[in-house]
């Protein structure tokens, strides 16, 4: 994942990390009880396609919503996840994708990975960069 560019100058290791990062900073400001291993295993995986999206991969469709499906195989393929990571990877691009999250850890990962992506594009940076730089 580190191999690969997200937004900006940010690898899809990186804003994973940063995810998981805003995705539990929110589960605590909001002071929602979530399982917090799936949290963050769901959120280091959201994005575990393992491609370059921004060329030609040979993946049928836009990654906007194909990659959710292909990050989901991908993770099956190499970890045993909980239903609740499943819903995490395959659901965090909605609302661009129709089928809602079903767990609140999959809504807070929705939400985190658009705050890092809008963050990264915009200041070519990732949300945990600010933190180690503290």
């Amino acid at each position: 994942m580190d191999t690969f560019i997200q937004h900006g100058d940010v690898s899809t290791l990186e804003h994973s990390v940063s995810v998981a990062f805003v995705s539990l900073w929110l589960s605590e400001k909001l002071n929602w009880h979530v399982d917090r291993s799936s949290l963050v295993r769901g959120a280091l995986l959201h994005d575990f396609f393992l491609y370059d999206w921004h060329v030609g991969n040979g993946q049928k469709g836009l990654h906007g919503f194909t990659h959710p499906r292909t990050a989901l195989e991908n993770a099956e393929a190499r970890f045993q996840l909980t239903e609740r990571e499943r819903n995490i990877i395959l659901r965090h691009m909605w609302p661009l994708t129709p089928i809602p999250p079903k767990y609140r850890e999959a809504y807070l990962v929705s939400v985190a990975d658009k705050y890092c992506s809008l963050v990264e594009t915009l200041r070519k940076h990732t949300v945990y960069q600010y933190k180690k730089s503290e």
